[in-house]
Protein backbone atom coordinates (compact mmCIF):
# COMPACT_ATOMS: atom_id res chain seq x y z
CA UNK A 1 0.00 0.00 0.00
CA UNK A 2 1.11 3.04 -1.00
CA UNK A 3 1.49 6.18 1.26
CA UNK A 4 -0.66 9.52 0.36
CA UNK A 5 1.72 12.22 -0.85
CA UNK A 6 0.57 16.16 -0.94
CA UNK A 7 1.85 18.05 -4.54
CA UNK A 8 3.35 20.76 -2.54
CA UNK A 9 5.31 22.59 -5.26
CA UNK A 10 7.63 25.89 -4.72
CA UNK A 11 9.20 28.54 -7.24
CA UNK A 12 12.72 26.83 -7.83
CA UNK A 13 14.33 30.14 -8.84
CA UNK A 14 13.95 34.01 -8.08
CA UNK A 15 14.82 37.07 -9.02
CA UNK A 16 17.42 39.83 -8.04
CA UNK A 17 18.89 42.54 -9.09
CA UNK A 18 22.53 42.86 -9.26
CA UNK A 19 25.67 44.84 -10.33
CA UNK A 20 28.29 43.53 -12.69
CA UNK A 21 32.27 44.44 -12.83
CA UNK A 22 31.58 47.11 -15.28
CA UNK A 23 28.95 49.14 -12.91
CA UNK A 24 25.97 48.05 -14.60
CA UNK A 25 22.84 46.55 -13.30
CA UNK A 26 21.79 43.23 -14.05
CA UNK A 27 18.54 41.55 -13.12
CA UNK A 28 19.36 37.12 -12.87
CA UNK A 29 17.87 34.19 -11.53
CA UNK A 30 19.37 32.25 -8.87
CA UNK A 31 18.22 29.24 -7.08
CA UNK A 32 15.49 29.26 -4.46
CA UNK A 33 16.51 27.72 -0.56
CA UNK A 34 14.14 27.17 1.52
CA UNK A 35 14.15 25.31 4.92
CA UNK A 36 11.93 22.06 5.13
CA UNK A 37 11.18 20.20 8.85
CA UNK A 38 10.73 17.06 8.87
CA UNK A 39 8.27 15.78 11.78
CA UNK A 40 7.27 11.98 11.99
CA UNK A 41 4.54 11.10 14.34
CA UNK A 42 4.38 14.95 15.44
CA UNK A 43 7.86 14.33 16.30
CA UNK A 44 10.53 16.45 15.16
CA UNK A 45 13.63 14.79 13.02
CA UNK A 46 15.62 17.11 11.43
CA UNK A 47 15.17 20.15 9.01
CA UNK A 48 16.49 20.11 4.96
CA UNK A 49 17.58 22.87 3.13
CA UNK A 50 16.03 22.09 -0.46
CA UNK A 51 14.82 23.89 -3.48
CA UNK A 52 11.31 22.63 -2.53
CA UNK A 53 11.05 20.56 -6.25
CA UNK A 54 9.75 17.71 -4.77
CA UNK A 55 9.34 17.44 -0.84
CA UNK A 56 7.73 14.65 -0.78
CA UNK A 57 9.97 12.42 -2.25
CA UNK A 58 12.75 13.87 -0.66
CA UNK A 59 11.19 13.24 2.65
CA UNK A 60 10.40 9.26 1.83
CA UNK A 61 13.83 9.15 0.11
CA UNK A 62 15.47 10.23 3.37
CA UNK A 63 13.70 8.13 5.50
CA UNK A 64 14.62 5.55 2.80
CA UNK A 65 18.12 6.16 2.22
CA UNK A 66 18.61 6.70 6.74
CA UNK A 67 17.38 3.23 7.21
CA UNK A 68 14.32 4.39 9.63
CA UNK A 69 12.16 2.90 7.31
CA UNK A 70 12.62 -0.32 5.48
CA UNK A 71 9.22 -0.53 3.16
CA UNK A 72 7.33 1.91 1.61
CA UNK A 73 4.11 0.97 3.18
CA UNK A 74 5.27 1.82 6.72
CA UNK A 75 4.57 5.26 6.03
CA UNK A 76 0.70 6.14 5.95
CA UNK A 77 1.41 9.96 4.50
CA UNK A 78 3.35 12.75 3.90
CA UNK A 79 2.40 16.42 3.91
CA UNK A 80 4.26 19.56 3.00
CA UNK A 81 3.23 23.29 4.11
CA UNK A 82 5.62 25.43 2.64
CA UNK A 83 3.59 28.04 4.40
CA UNK A 84 5.34 27.10 7.80
CA UNK A 85 7.73 24.76 5.98
CA UNK A 86 7.08 21.36 7.86
CA UNK A 87 6.20 18.08 6.24
CA UNK A 88 4.55 16.15 8.77
CA UNK A 89 5.01 12.23 8.26
CA UNK A 90 2.15 9.58 9.67
CA UNK A 91 3.41 6.02 9.79
CA UNK A 92 1.51 3.06 9.98
CA UNK A 93 2.93 1.86 12.98
CA UNK A 94 5.20 4.38 14.03
CA UNK A 95 9.22 3.68 13.51
CA UNK A 96 10.62 1.30 16.73
CA UNK A 97 13.56 2.77 18.73
CA UNK A 98 13.82 6.38 16.63
CA UNK A 99 15.17 8.05 19.57
CA UNK A 100 17.80 5.53 19.89
CA UNK A 101 18.23 5.64 16.31
CA UNK A 102 18.73 9.07 15.57
CA UNK A 103 20.82 9.59 18.74
CA UNK A 104 24.55 9.79 16.47
CA UNK A 105 24.45 11.76 12.96
CA UNK A 106 27.27 11.56 11.32
CA UNK A 107 28.06 14.78 9.21
CA UNK A 108 28.90 14.51 5.55
CA UNK A 109 30.40 15.98 2.92
CA UNK A 110 27.15 16.62 1.31
CA UNK A 111 26.51 20.56 -0.08
CA UNK A 112 24.41 22.00 2.99
CA UNK A 113 26.21 19.56 5.53
CA UNK A 114 24.15 16.30 4.18
CA UNK A 115 24.43 14.22 7.25
CA UNK A 116 23.31 10.23 8.02
CA UNK A 117 22.62 8.24 10.99
CA UNK A 118 24.13 5.90 13.06
CA UNK A 119 27.21 3.83 11.71
CA UNK A 120 27.85 4.81 7.61
CA UNK A 121 29.38 1.22 7.20
CA UNK A 122 26.66 -0.70 9.52
CA UNK A 123 24.97 -2.20 6.78
CA UNK A 124 27.77 -2.31 3.71
CA UNK A 125 28.36 -5.83 4.13
CA UNK A 126 25.13 -6.52 3.89
CA UNK A 127 24.10 -5.37 0.51
CA UNK A 128 24.26 -7.32 -2.64
CA UNK A 129 23.99 -5.39 -5.66
CA UNK A 130 22.44 -7.46 -9.33
CA UNK A 131 24.49 -8.60 -12.17
CA UNK A 132 24.74 -5.31 -14.28
CA UNK A 133 26.57 -3.83 -17.41
CA UNK A 134 27.44 -1.02 -19.01
CA UNK A 135 28.15 -0.04 -22.58
CA UNK A 136 31.07 2.36 -23.11
CA UNK A 137 28.11 3.51 -26.11
CA UNK A 138 25.45 3.98 -23.41
CA UNK A 139 27.79 5.99 -21.26
CA UNK A 140 28.13 8.13 -23.86
CA UNK A 141 24.27 8.32 -24.46
CA UNK A 142 24.46 9.53 -20.63
CA UNK A 143 26.37 12.43 -20.81
CA UNK A 144 24.83 13.39 -23.70
CA UNK A 145 21.65 13.03 -22.60
CA UNK A 146 22.67 14.94 -19.48
CA UNK A 147 24.14 18.01 -21.57
CA UNK A 148 20.70 18.50 -23.30
CA UNK A 149 18.39 18.51 -20.41
CA UNK A 150 16.79 21.53 -19.67
CA UNK A 151 17.68 22.21 -15.79
CA UNK A 152 18.27 25.40 -13.00
CA UNK A 153 21.86 24.16 -13.03
CA UNK A 154 21.66 26.12 -16.52
CA UNK A 155 19.25 29.24 -15.64
CA UNK A 156 20.19 30.34 -12.49
CA UNK A 157 23.58 27.72 -11.44
CA UNK A 158 24.61 26.89 -8.12
CA UNK A 159 22.76 23.59 -7.83
CA UNK A 160 23.62 19.57 -8.26
CA UNK A 161 22.01 17.41 -10.65
CA UNK A 162 21.26 13.78 -10.13
CA UNK A 163 19.38 11.41 -12.78
CA UNK A 164 18.07 7.57 -12.89
CA UNK A 165 18.58 5.72 -16.18
CA UNK A 166 17.49 2.15 -17.49
CA UNK A 167 20.58 1.91 -19.91
CA UNK A 168 20.92 5.09 -21.61
CA UNK A 169 17.08 6.02 -20.95
CA UNK A 170 16.51 9.15 -18.84
CA UNK A 171 13.61 7.88 -16.31
CA UNK A 172 14.12 10.87 -13.50
CA UNK A 173 15.64 14.38 -13.61
CA UNK A 174 16.22 16.04 -10.23
CA UNK A 175 18.06 19.29 -9.17
CA UNK A 176 18.59 20.34 -5.34
CA UNK A 177 20.52 22.40 -3.01
CA UNK A 178 22.59 19.58 -2.38
CA UNK A 179 23.41 16.56 -4.37
CA UNK A 180 22.17 14.13 -0.97
CA UNK A 181 18.58 15.69 -1.81
CA UNK A 182 18.30 15.10 -5.64
CA UNK A 183 19.66 10.95 -4.50
CA UNK A 184 16.52 10.98 -1.71
CA UNK A 185 14.06 12.34 -4.41
CA UNK A 186 15.15 9.83 -6.94
CA UNK A 187 15.16 7.29 -4.04
CA UNK A 188 11.54 8.43 -2.61
CA UNK A 189 10.25 8.01 -6.30
CA UNK A 190 11.41 4.55 -6.83
CA UNK A 191 9.82 3.38 -3.94
CA UNK A 192 6.33 4.98 -5.47
CA UNK A 193 6.64 3.02 -8.38
CA UNK A 194 5.93 -0.71 -9.37
CA UNK A 195 8.25 -2.48 -7.53
CA UNK A 196 8.55 -5.15 -10.70
CA UNK A 197 10.05 -1.76 -13.13
CA UNK A 198 12.38 -0.79 -9.98
CA UNK A 199 14.88 -3.77 -9.30
CA UNK A 200 18.00 -1.37 -9.85
CA UNK A 201 19.75 -4.26 -11.61
CA UNK A 202 19.33 -2.47 -14.86
CA UNK A 203 19.76 1.30 -13.67
CA UNK A 204 22.33 3.57 -13.61
CA UNK A 205 22.56 6.64 -10.91
CA UNK A 206 24.14 9.83 -12.24
CA UNK A 207 24.98 13.06 -10.40
CA UNK A 208 26.44 16.26 -10.80
CA UNK A 209 28.23 16.02 -7.72
CA UNK A 210 31.53 14.00 -6.65
CA UNK A 211 31.02 10.74 -5.58
CA UNK A 212 31.43 10.26 -1.64
CA UNK A 213 30.57 7.82 0.74
CA UNK A 214 27.31 8.81 0.98
CA UNK A 215 26.61 9.08 -2.77
CA UNK A 216 27.91 5.94 -3.44
CA UNK A 217 26.32 3.70 0.12
CA UNK A 218 22.47 5.34 -0.75
CA UNK A 219 23.09 3.99 -4.54
CA UNK A 220 24.24 0.86 -3.35
CA UNK A 221 20.86 0.91 -0.64
CA UNK A 222 18.56 1.59 -4.06
CA UNK A 223 20.29 -1.50 -5.84
CA UNK A 224 21.40 0.41 -8.62
CA UNK A 225 25.34 -1.02 -9.13
CA UNK A 226 26.53 1.51 -11.67
CA UNK A 227 27.43 5.41 -10.81
CA UNK A 228 28.47 7.81 -13.03
CA UNK A 229 29.71 11.80 -12.10
CA UNK A 230 31.12 14.50 -13.99
CA UNK A 231 33.14 15.02 -11.05
CA UNK A 232 35.57 12.38 -8.92
CA UNK A 233 35.48 10.64 -5.98
CA UNK A 234 36.57 10.57 -2.48
CA UNK A 235 39.05 8.13 -1.02
CA UNK A 236 36.31 6.90 1.24
CA UNK A 237 33.46 6.51 -1.84
CA UNK A 238 36.27 4.63 -3.50
CA UNK A 239 37.22 2.31 -1.11
CA UNK A 240 33.42 1.61 -0.46
CA UNK A 241 32.99 0.85 -3.91
CA UNK A 242 35.57 -1.64 -4.91
CA UNK A 243 34.09 -3.29 -1.22
CA UNK A 244 30.45 -3.40 -2.63
CA UNK A 245 31.68 -4.43 -6.35
CA UNK A 246 29.98 -1.28 -7.50
CA UNK A 247 31.26 0.23 -10.82
CA UNK A 248 32.20 4.33 -10.03
CA UNK A 249 32.97 5.98 -13.44
CA UNK A 250 33.94 9.46 -12.81
CA UNK A 251 34.72 12.75 -14.90
CA UNK A 252 32.98 11.78 -17.22
CA UNK A 253 32.54 14.47 -20.02
CA UNK A 254 32.31 14.45 -23.83
CA UNK A 255 34.26 11.45 -24.42
CA UNK A 256 36.84 11.22 -21.44
CA UNK A 257 36.26 9.29 -18.42
CA UNK A 258 37.63 7.39 -15.63
CA UNK A 259 36.30 4.29 -14.23
CA UNK A 260 37.36 4.13 -10.29
CA UNK A 261 35.96 0.66 -9.83
CA UNK A 262 34.01 -2.35 -11.09
CA UNK A 263 35.65 -2.35 -14.74
CA UNK A 264 33.85 -5.48 -15.15
CA UNK A 265 31.01 -4.48 -15.71
CA UNK A 266 32.22 -1.42 -17.95
CA UNK A 267 31.82 -2.99 -21.67
CA UNK A 268 34.71 -0.83 -23.03
CA UNK A 269 34.74 0.21 -26.50
CA UNK A 270 38.12 1.83 -26.72
CA UNK A 271 37.26 3.24 -30.66
CA UNK A 272 34.47 5.04 -29.96
CA UNK A 273 36.74 7.61 -27.63
CA UNK A 274 38.30 9.06 -31.10
CA UNK A 275 35.27 8.75 -32.47
CA UNK A 276 33.85 12.31 -34.17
Amino acid sequence: MLPTLTEARAPLTRTIATVNERGEAETISIPAERPLTVYVDKRELVTLMTLGARPEWLVLGYLRNQRLVTDVAEVESITVDWDVGSAAVKTRAGIERIEERTAHRVVTTGCGQGSVFGGLMDEVDAIELPEATLTQAQLYGIVNAIRLQESTYKSAGSVHGCALFRGEEMLLFVEDVGRHNAIDSIAGWMWMQPPDTMRGGDKVFYTTGRLTSEMVIKSAQMGVPIVVSRSGITQMGHELAERLGLCAIGRAMNRRFLCYSGVERLKLEPGLAEAR
